[in-house]
């Protein structure tokens, strides 16, 4: 399928780590990344750029203009899939020893490259009340966009319910996910750079409790989310739902033990058009509430199972993945002899949908999942090798040789638009030391 030849697209010896997912332009010219070296480092990382995938012309397009080693840091880009625009998480700008980047201290900033060094903060954050409606109150992280680039979906922390949680043992700071869409949402006292305007209108969409009931179907965080299709999915009626997240959520088995399962939020047509009331904007001692135009549901219930997908999701960090077509929802879980694979379901399940096993190897699935966009492929990284595996068969391919350390392989594998190109990161020794560089796999 591809040819083998590995291509070294970066050089500057900086980090150059590459989001899970939609790292290509819109017309697969130019891919874009943070310059971390670490995974770790985007509270120190301070700059945004884009490599050109004919001629490895690297640009940075954006800078902090007060970097610390507190923050504000940015990372994880992601480009628009129809536009010249990406996004990326930046910590709040006044951050210091005292108010380091930190879950509920991050926002999304996006950048025009056409326009480098001019953000434009997309969601609204405001810790004044009463809380605005459309805006948060604490962090956003690791942005996705719709396929039809009209939306974005994100993880979240809430930094009112964090504090409150310092001093009341009810309260929990739980992560949950959420989707801003076009709609400029002000805010008061910019004075306080705290708080921003945003160029989108920001709602919870996963519901998430402090306490589970066991064997319920309650979860307390929802967490590493993806778009269900380029265009959602079609429904068991054959009629078509044109937006849905499915996501990961942490349940309580019969046992009291903590299993990850899969969950879908579908998202109504007249969303965007709704009116939305005062819990949506949070309390002093609430969340935001999720509308009543967003609707959840449990997809896979393995904790019910009694073989190895008995332990539910399970794996290294990774978010989930649909088919082009909505159909089915990807994730990682072991097999009966402990090893990682992937298994896919259908976007449809209701009442524990059959699960299928697409990889079948005998090392671990080591980093996150990407599908290609003919839906035909999967890709990621085990034996410090990156594979493709075809999703029909579950045959696997080995593109690359296995590295060896320092200069290993780190993060996803991800496909160009057209699936053409496969982009991925691998640590290169040099004289001044050993820096993530971004490589490419051709057709």
């Amino acid at each position: 399928m591809f040819d083998k030849k590995i291509v070294q697209l970066t050089n500057s010896e900086v980090g150059h780590t590459l989001n899970t997912g939609q790292v290509f332009s819109a017309n697969n010219e130019w891919i874009v990344f943070d310059h971390r070296n670490n995974d770790g480092d985007i509270k120190i990382t301070g700059s945004i750029g884009i490599v050109n995938t004919k001629t490895g012309e690297e640009r940075t397009i954006y800078k902090t203009t007060n970097q610390t080693a507190h923050g504000p840091g940015v990372g994880a880009a992601s480009f628009s899939p129809v536009t010249d625009r990406v996004i990326f998480i930046q910590g709040i700008r006044n951050a210091d020893a005292q108010k380091p980047y930190d879950f509920t201290r991050r926002t999304g900033v996006a950048i025009d490259i056409d326009k480098p060094g001019q953000p434009i903060f997309m969601d609204a954050r405001s810790l004044d009340k009463p809380y605005t409606i459309g805006a948060l109150r604490g962090g956003t992280h690791a942005h996705s966009w719709s396929g039809d680039g009209e939306m974005i979906s994100y993880t979240y922390n809430d930094y009112v319910i964090e504090q409150l949680a310092k001093t009341d043992a009810r309260v929990k700071d739980l992560r949950t996910i959420g989707l801003m869409f076009p709609k400029k949402v002000v805010v008061a006292n910019l004075a306080n750079l705290e708080n921003n305007d945003g160029e989108m209108f920001s709602v919870l969409a996963a519901t998430v409790v402090e306490n589970p009931v066991a064997g319920s179907n309650e979860i307390d965080k929802a967490f590493d989310e993806c778009w269900i299709g380029k265009d959602g999915y079609i429904k068991a009626d054959g009629t078509r739902q044109r937006k849905a997240i499915a996501f990961q959520g942490n349940v309580k088995n019969a046992n009291g033990e903590t299993i990850t399962e899969i969950f879908v939020s579908d998202i109504a047509d007249d969303l965007t058009q709704s009116n939305f009331n005062d819990n949506a904007a949070g309390t002093a001692t609430t969340r935001p509430a999720v509308p009543s135009q967003i609707t959840q549901r449990r997809v896979t219930f393995m904790a019910n199972l009694s073989q190895s997908l008995g332990k539910g999701a399970k794996g290294p960090r990774f978010w989930l993945r649909s088919s082009a077509d909505g159909s089915r929802i990807f994730f990682l879980s072991e097999d009966d002899k402990g090893i990682v694979q992937a298994y896919s379901v259908s976007s449809n399940a209701l009442n524990g949908g059959e699960i299928k096993q697409v990889t079948n190897n005998d090392f671990s699935i080591a980093s996150p999942i990407n599908i290609s966009p003919d839906g035909l492929y999967l890709s990621y990284i085990a034996d410090q090798s990156v594979f493709i595996t075809a999703i029909s068969s579950g045959i696997s391919q080995r593109l690359t040789p296995k590295y060896q350390a320092p200069e290993k392989l780190n993060g996803a594998v991800v496909w160009s638009n057209d699936g053409s190109k496969i982009a991925y990161n691998r640590y290169v020794k040099s004289e001044n030391g050993v820096f993530l560089q971004v490589f490419l796999l051709t057709k």
